[in-house]
């Protein structure tokens, strides 16, 4: 195998944290990650297997002490103990002590996990709605398995090989509550989580049509004219010749240029380069190379196939010759033409000539690793093979079928797969096929779409299904500009957050128990409808976000939609409605069409940024936009690099900018830059807009001098805005205020009174319900006679939100 297809890899153990027995062995990764072996013929696997594959990841101390009929195994975290059988025949039990002393958890071989949090699946093609799931590491009785016993092995030329041991070969992951650090040693034993390039973190365009060259360009242009941003054209399968001869079979395998669509491909990649936007194509692999493709004869003849016999040469991935001329001459070609990566559109099944070697992995495994082999950052976009599939982003989810029920699933599916470490699903956002029409449910899904790992528009070729923002009615249009603006604005929060689920082992996205495992309220409850709003789709958006999508329709007296949240203890503030909220407590959230519930904990420190189009979008940009959220000390280090290299691994070519908010002082700093200084501009301008505050006056520091500074301030969100014209990226900044900085109000009565003008119904209501909210009555006495004012359940609990937020 070539060089590129040789992976890092370290699987053999410690000898030192190793047991061996007649028939068994035991060995510890980690003081609370173990993997039990039985195999009567005393043979063991040290090979790197298609899921594990570094097992050398620290000393773990133990003691053996040999019992009558079982000997017994202590670390600092786990007494285990074994009788050295066949473990369905066996004492085979694992006790973790708790480290708040609270009551030990206990395993034992065979127990169901019943409270598994499971992990992601295959596909959600053709989903109308939740599918089942397959199980994770996680589990709220404190235990989890991983069977790694039929999967395929690594070989160290960079093949597979099929495994030969027949006995049992899984992974205790004995963490209690501590998600985060089962999911770190999860990955640290898998292979991290890599980075993605930084193109690939903005919006993606895509649908399954047949554009021709001139049609994609001018829609390109369309979207430039409507300041709607993309960064990845997706060109789906029509981009090569479908309609071919009967006797090659269906047209949906193909590696041609459709001439009569699009003239020249290198053109048209040129193009769209220019536009700052990064090309994929969608290939579907499975049957092979016919006789109608352009480099049949080149293929043919490096497989020893005569081309005049024009019989196909087979898609055959267990065959390294295969795979080395389906690179070399079908891909590599094309990629020099301007395609930057693949979309592995593999469909049809799971067997080939090796045993337990999924085709699917394969696939994704390789491209993966051919696909970094000039240097640039590897990438696929492929379905989920399985654990260890974390290795090969981006994942493409499926079609899904357009309905609320596939929307109100998806945050749960995205979030839950975090508990198999697959951080990067990328969903068809606006749904696929079929369904039904809903603006609202498009414009709520676009919102998803912002907070997602990966945010790619995808439609069918029906004439109804286009995502085009224009398409739908004039507030609805706006509500998705302004999602698909906001995404590339997050992007330097976001891209470093792809930098901490590379190096700090921390997805993007995660379930809310992963911060607060102790509390009820943080576990979903899928089995309860969507329709009733309950919390099952709150999920964490990197270090200091909590988002809420909302995943139902709008409520006509309102004009708003609607989500239960659980806010958790602490102070938070609404990321764009400004409101403060304070915790502990579940609350029904209200929200127009233009947001949904994103609160920010206090101290949180985002930076965003102002260039949204062409190439200047993918360069570390000349200016940022830093939100600091008043209520708390914040601290945050903003990485960049050059968004495209591997160097990123090595902790080379990177920069970082350390940001503190103290609260108590009235002080946020930007330290000087450190590291690779020339991957961002000498000079940046800064916007800092501290959020949630009253009105205080700035004064700003520029390397220990005093620098003149305008600002201005914005009451009812609570926004002081600092307005920092270019400065040296070396120098210290300091924003100092003049006074002891105070969070906001709420300007409650100001809120109720704007939304009860807008709500549908009585006015008498209305009227009797705001004269109470004005009346100086303590709230507990508002709030019980509120009923009595007969408002509309729903207008009522929108006015108890906003009068019990910072409560």
């Amino acid at each position: 195998m070539k060089q590129q297809f040789i992976c890092d890899r370290k699987p053999k153990a410690r000898p030192e944290n190793v047991i061996t027995g007649a028939g068994y062995r035991i060995t510890f990764l980690t003081d609370r990650l173990v993997r039990f072996e039985y195999d009567r013929s005393g043979e063991f696997v040290d090979d790197a297997s298609q899921v594990i594959w570094y097992r050398d990841l620290e000393d773990v101390p133990f003691e053996i002490r040999h019992k009558k009929e079982y000997m017994e195994i202590q670390t600092k975290s786990l007494r285990i103990r074994y009788d050295g059988k066949p473990f369905e025949e066996s004492i085979l039990s694992v006790r973790l002590r708790k480290p708040d002393n609270g009551c030990d958890l206990e395993w034992y071989y065979g127990k169901n996990e019943d409270r598994n949090l499971f992990g992601t699946a295959r596909t959600l093609d053709e989903a109308n709605g939740s599918i089942p799931l397959e199980k994770g590491i996680l589990s709220r009785d404190g235990f989890a398995v991983l069977d790694d016993s039929k999967t395929i092995l690594l070989t160290e030329d960079g093949w597979v090989k099929e495994r030969k041991q027949t006995g049992e070969d899984f992974y205790l992951f004995a963490y209690g509550h501590d998600y985060r650090g089962a999911v770190r040693d999860f990955l640290r034993a898998a292979g991290r989580v890599p980075m993605l390039p930084k193109y690939a973190l903005g919006n993606w365009w895509s649908r399954y049509y047949e554009y021709s060259q001139e049609e994609y360009k001018k829609l390109m242009d369309r979207f430039l004219n409507e300041e709607i941003p993309f960064s990845v054209a997706v060109i789906d399968m029509d981009w090569h010749i479908t309609d071919i001869d009967p006797k090659y079979g269906s047209g949906w395998t193909g590696y041609t240029w459709n001439r009569k669509l699009f003239p020249d491909p290198k053109a048209f990649a040129d193009d769209l380069h220019d536009r700052g936007m990064k090309v994929t194509l969608n290939v579907h692999p499975a049957l092979g190379i016919r006789g109608s493709e352009s480099m049949y004869e080149e293929m043919a003849e490096a497989m020893g196939v005569d081309p005049a016999t024009d019989e196909p040469v087979e898609f055959d991935i267990t065959n390294p010759k295969f795979l080395e001329n389906y690179f070399e001459i079908v891909h590599h070609p094309l990629e020099e033409d301007g395609v930057d990566f693949w979309w592995l559109d593999w469909q049809q099944g799971g067997h080939t000539a090796v045993k337990g070697l999924d085709p699917l992995w394969m696939l994704n495994h390789y491209h993966y690793l051919d696909s970094g082999r000039d240097g640039k950052r590897r990438m696929t976009f492929s379905r989920y093979a399985g654990p260890g599939s974390h290795r090969y982003p981006i994942g493409f989810s499926g079609d899904t079928v357009v309905t609320w029920e596939s929307l109100d699933f998806q945050p749960y599916f995205t979030a839950t797969a975090s508990n198999i470490g697959y951080g990067w699903w990328s969903h068809d956002i606006g749904g696929h096929m079929l369904g039904n029409r809903s603006d609202v449910m498009e414009a709520r899904w676009y919102e998803l779409g912002t907070f997602s790992p990966v945010n790619r528009l995808h439609s069918t070729k029906m004439s109804f299904s286009g995502k085009e923002p224009w398409n739908f009615r004039s507030e609805v249009e706006q509500a998705m500009g302004e999602a698909l603006r906001l995404r590339h604005q997050l992007l330097p929060y976001i891209y470093t957050m792809n930098y901490l689920a590379y190096k700090e082992y921390r997805p993007l996205i995660a379930p809310m128990y992963y911060d607060y495992p102790e509390n009820e309220q943080a576990y979903p409850v899928r089995e309860l409808s969507f329709v009733e709003g309950v919390s099952n789709n709150q999920y964490l958006f990197g270090t200091d976000m909590m988002v809420a999508p909302i995943t139902s329709d709008q409520i006509d007296i309102l004009n708003q939609g609607k989500v239960k949240v659980w806010i958790p203890e602490g102070c938070y503030h609404d990321f764009f409605t400004g409101l403060i909220y304070k915790g502990e407590k579940v609350l029904w959230m209200f929200r127009d069409l233009n947001s949904i519930p994103v609160l920010v904990k206090a101290g949180a420190i985002i930076p965003m940024q102002k260039e949204l189009f062409g190439k200047n979008f993918l360069k570390n940009p000349d200016e940022l936009i830093i939100r600091v959220y008043g209520g708390e000390d914040g601290h945050y280090t903003h990485y960049e690099d050059d968004g495209e290299t591997e160097d990123y691994r090595d902790g080379i070519n990177c920069c970082f900018t350390e940001m503190r908010f103290d609260w108590e002082n009235g002080i946020f700093t930007i330290e000087g830059a450190k590291g690779q200084k020339d991957l961002i501009p000498e000079k940046r301008a800064y916007t800092i807009d501290l959020c949630g505050v009253k009105e205080s006056v700035p004064k700003l520091y520029a390397g220990g001098k005093e620098v003149e500074v305008k600002y201005e301030y914005e009451p009812k969100m609570g926004c002081v805005r600092i307005h920092i014209p270019k400065v040296s990226v070396d120098e210290k900044l300091e924003v100092v205020f003049g006074q002891k900085l105070a969070l906001n109000d709420n300007h409650t009565l100001e809120r109720v009174y704007d939304l009860l003008n807008q709500a549908q119904g009585s006015n008498l209501a209305k009227e009797s319900a705001y004269q109470l909210l004005r009346s100086g009555k303590n709230l507990a006495d508002i709030l019980g006679e509120l009923e009595t004012t007969n408002l509309d359940k729903e207008i009522g609990q929108a006015v108890i939100e906003i009068m019990t937020a910072d409560l």
